[in-house]
């Protein structure tokens, strides 16, 4: 088998869930990280935590034109994409919601404990706020 990419190494580090090496009859693909893109997601009523990480994964590719894809000699749909939310209260997420914000490759969405929840003056709601990494990894061997 192939060597793992060093950024898929530091994925599985992390902990974090990747689709590389993918075993695909008798090939097997060799990740590489070539895209990391970062952004924030809230909900301010109703402590929708779904919302507050598609909003997050939303920000993260809004502003986002990638060329690499000619260069490198890939398609939108080679992507291997894994997207890390970071909320409160992980088990809340419907990771299919958050992996239908992104309209082409194959995506993984994993949620761990982090980002913020700022309840109101009463206790009766609460402000959701979700943090999330989108990686996106071609294979390149």
């Amino acid at each position: 088998m192939p060597e793992l990419s060093r950024s898929v190494r530091a994925a599985e580090g992390c902990g974090w869930s990747y689709a590389g090496p993918v075993e695909k009859g008798e090939l097997i693909m060799t990740l590489e990280r070539c895209i990391t893109e970062m952004g924030m997601g809230v909900d301010v009523h109703g402590r929708d935590y779904t919302r507050a990480a598609r909003r997050a994964v939303s920000d993260a590719i809004r502003h986002s034109s990638l060329h690499l894809f000619r260069v490198i000699g890939k398609s939108r749909d080679d992507m291997v994409i894994t997207v890390v939310i970071g909320v409160p209260e992980p088990d809340r997420i419907d990771r299919a919601a958050v992996a239908a914000e992104l309209p082409y490759g194959t995506v993984t969405v994993t949620a761990e404990k982090g980002g913020l929840e700022v309840p109101n003056a009463d206790g009766s709601d609460a402000i959701i706020i979700a943090n999330a990494a989108v990686l996106v990894h071609f294979d390149l061997g």
